[in-house]
């Protein structure tokens, strides 16, 4: 498994509670890198040879802004390419976003806005108006991501990370809780596929402030704390694993026939199937459905 890209999640706390987040962004939740888990990322994603790039995300990374500022400091000065994903609440006015996001200029090669009715209330706050004439100025490139709402079935899903433009709601997380009743039901028998992430070859994989390695978030491949970061890569047979290898062999559906779960009739799309039976997969693989965090469990220690 060749790995070009690591999206550390900073924080899982969030300015907001978005109804379609599927890593329970929180003011409530709990986790948050230090200056020496970052140090430690970096050094084994130098290790492993192949990633080019380092994402910096949450939650919403800049409510940690001396973290933020040093990891992106220290990715640069390796040679990594380095980006940012973030809500832009910072963008109060212009003159607070240029504050804001100067120490930046010249470090990131993307920051990706998140502006839609989740966040700001409308597709296109002034927030982010701030935001995008500031990063101009600076001449950091900057990118759009918004999500449409449930019920805007015209707006396809992504493969992979999210890209700019619109996307509709990918049904994991707090998505399934608020939002997967207000879309369309389909029989659950159908979902033999996982259409949202490459399990074989991701390109990229998440990792959290407790060191887990998530392939797709909620399911991990191993923590780099226990074991290096390049070992794991090394290792992974997505064939063999106990959650992707059935993924692979027929979807949600046959991860719940294998190990005998009950469904109901109706789900919005594979990842809310997938999602409710990891959930009850949680106590038999508790080192693959972690952390507590990715499952909407807040207090988990940090």
């Amino acid at each position: 498994m060749k790995i070009s890209g690591l999206h550390l999640l900073l924080t899982y706390q969030c300015n907001f509670e978005c109804d379609h987040c599927f890593v329970w962004g929180s003011p409530r939740q709990t986790g948050t890198m230090t200056l020496e888990c970052i140090r430690e990322i970096l050094d084994q994603a130098e290790k492993t040879g192949t990633v080019e790039w380092i994402y910096f995300e949450g939650g919403e990374p800049f409510l940690y802004h001396g973290a933020l500022l040093g990891g992106v400091e220290m990715g640069a000065s390796r040679g990594f390419q380095v980006g940012i994903v973030s809500n832009g609440y910072w963008a109060t006015g212009l003159d607070d976003a240029l504050e804001c996001l100067q120490p930046f200029a010249g470090l990131i090669q993307d920051l990706s806005l998140s502006s839609d009715t989740f966040h700001q209330g409308k597709k296109f706050s002034q927030q982010t108006r701030n935001a995008m004439e500031a990063a101009e100025k600076l001449a950091i490139p900057v990118d759009l991501i918004s999500i449409a709402q449930p019920e805007e079935t015209h707006v396809a899903a992504v493969s992979g990370q999210i890209p700019s433009g619109e996307s509709a709601v990918v049904f994991r997380g707090r998505a399934v809780d608020k939002l997967a009743d207000r879309a369309d039901q389909q029989d659950w028998n159908q979902f033999t596929e996982c259409p949202f992430e490459d399990l074989r070859e991701p390109g990229r994989v998440h990792i959290d402030p407790l060191g887990n390695v998530h392939i797709c978030q909620g399911i991990s491949l191993g923590n780099l704390f226990e074991k290096p970061l390049a070992a794991i890569f090394t290792d992974y047979d997505p064939d063999t694993h106990a959650i992707t290898g059935p993924l692979l062999g027929g979807g949600p559906a046959e991860l719940a026939r294998l190990y005998d779960l009950s469904c109901k009739p109706g789900y919005s799309d594979a990842c809310h199937l997938c999602y409710e039976v990891r959930c009850k997969l949680r106590t038999r693989f508790p080192g693959i459905l972690t952390p507590d965090q990715m499952y909407g469990a807040f207090d988990a220690p940090h």
